[in-house]
């Protein structure tokens, strides 16, 4: 059977993103339809506001406008993430680094085995120019700059829900996508086992060849309908509570070009600056912190009453589907799992899923057996390596002020992969033939920050004199750049302001 309807239940970030790759891919065909089904009883969760580069790949490929998104969505340059308190304040002081989105070696030489061996207290990140440029609040891009085009990597802050209504805007009008408005109980299935129709709260059966599962936690057709597992990562990642409050942003407060994620004792929170706002978010393990702790905590950090909290309180189930292919069913966004927002992993973790599932839609029915098994082993894959890379943030953390830093230096929830990779690092550093799969969402570059911010230690190795000019030569030219950035980079604010004045202009 020919697959020619496809039902995207949910709308939000998830949905919308299905809809425009599913667009893109397949909206030559005329015989096919793709609808988006919005539930009006149904909010959504809407705190997925960082991003990573990757996303600049798919807005490009949907013609959305960079400008549109930057003036319409509130949003910000996001130039990497500004670790604070991670490490034990008593031996590093108020101790921070960034990871950031640039190469770490931007003339092409890599200068890591040097600073290990002749760094002295010099911090990893000076090895690169994206941290210090960050640090000066500077934007990535320049004046002229072409859109989606910069002198350093960047990604986005943004708000979510008006990200959601631009792609749904560009979904209908470019790819002519459907959009209706039914509040999804439940699904009847055939005698093979696929979803045949949906149920819905207003009594009509809807039927759909093909189904993108975008209900959230609900999880209605993935969970509740095909039963499919969920495999938690509970032991691995502790924290499963967010507290989440949007503060107001002074007219003359600075816009930080950076996500900030600062440490307490029993997670972290996280702070993104928006053009009109900030978005922050308080997240904790509750087997180690009750709510009362955390609201303390909380408006301590925000610097308000206690009294004047009110955030919104989101559990938060840690981990992914056992399948995330099942019958004509593929779950995405918090449907198909969650991990915590550290490092922008949601929105990644879908926009990636999403892109590989349009560029290996089947045609008909008969295509499942092919692809599905091959779609399931890619994304398990992706999200395992995920969960890898943010428990590294926690497991090198040398803080003991609490069980749980304490419980998550525990070796036994590290994976056999994570443990040969830093075993393997402790002889060398990362480099890219240590992430052979394509699908490893952060690699040597993301694993270099994190590894050496954290103060890792890899065996020091001999250098040549050629090697130790060389390295001494690009550090010195990277110093050069920094001190001169100002001459060719803009305030991020300013940036930012100037755009959407030059915007109003053309609009008017």
């Amino acid at each position: 059977m020919k697959i020619k309807r496809i039902a995207i239940v949910g709308a939000g970030t998830s949905g919308w993103l299905a809809a425009n790759h599913l667009g893109v891919e397949l909206s030559a065909d005329p015989e096919i339809e793709i609808t988006v089904i919005e539930s009006k009883d149904v909010p959504t969760i809407g705190v997925g506001e960082g991003t990573v580069p990757y996303i600049m790949k798919g807005l490009k490929r949907f013609g959305i406008s960079e400008a549109e998104l930057l003036t319409s969505c509130d949003a910000t340059f996001k130039q990497g993430i500004k670790f604070v308190n991670w490490l034990d304040s008593a031996e590093h002081g108020e101790n921070h680094y960034y990871h950031s989105f640039d190469d770490p070696y931007p003339s092409g030489f890599n200068v890591t085995p040097y600073w290990n061996t002749h760094g002295g207290n010099r911090s990893f990140d000076d090895i690169g120019i994206q941290a210090r440029i960050a640090e000066l609040g500077l934007a990535p891009k320049m004046r002229n700059s072409g859109e989606y085009e910069g002198e350093l990597a960047y990604a986005y802050h943004f708000n979510a829900a008006k990200f959601a209504d631009l792609l749904a805007d560009n979904a209908k009008k470019r790819f002519n996508i459907k959009h209706q408005f039914a509040t999804v109980t439940g699904i009847r299935k055939s005698d093979d086992g696929n979803i045949s129709h949906l149920t819905t709260t207003e009594n009509t059966d809807l039927a759909f060849d093909f189904y993108i599962d975008c209900s959230g936690f609900s999880a209605v057709l993935i969970g509740d309908g095909l039963n499919v597992p969920f495999e938690s990562k509970a032991k691995e990642l502790l924290v499963d509570t967010a507290l989440v409050q949007q503060m107001p942003l002074d007219d003359n407060e600075n816009i930080n070009p950076y996500t900030t994620a600062t440490a307490h004792k029993a997670g972290w929170i996280w702070d993104i600056p928006l053009t009109t706002r900030r978005g922050t978010g308080f997240v904790y393990s509750s087997k180690h912190m009750d709510e009362a702790q955390a609201l303390t905590l909380y408006a301590e950090y925000l610097g308000i009453k206690e009294s004047e909290l009110s955030p919104k309180k989101l559990p938060m189930e840690v981990g992914y589907r056992k399948q995330f292919w099942c019958n004509n069913c593929v779950p995405l966004g918090l449907a198909q799992g969650f991990l915590e927002p550290l490092e922008a992993t949601s929105i990644l973790l879908s926009d990636f899923s999403i892109e590989l599932l349009a560029k290996n839609f089947p045609k008909d029915s008969d295509d499942f057996t092919s692809i599905a098994p091959y779609y399931n082993k890619t994304v398990t894959y992706a999200w395992e390596r995920t969960v890898d890379f943010i428990k590294l943030h926690y497991f090198l953390s040398d803080r003991t002020d609490s069980d749980f830093w304490v419980e998550n230096q525990d070796e036994k929830h590290l994976s056999s992969e994570l443990k040969e990779r830093l075993q393997k690092f402790a002889l060398n550093s990362p480099q890219q033939s240590d992430f052979f799969s394509r699908f490893d969402l952060f690699d040597e570059k993301n694993f270099l920050y994190v590894l050496y911010g954290m103060k890792f230690k890899t065996r020091k190795t001999v250098l040549s004199n050629i090697e130790i000019e060389q390295s001494r030569t690009v550090l010195n030219n990277n110093d050069k750049l920094v001190t001169q950035a100002d001459q060719h980079l803009l305030n991020h604010k300013e940036w930012l302001m100037g755009l959407k004045a030059a915007m109003k202009k053309i609009k008017k």
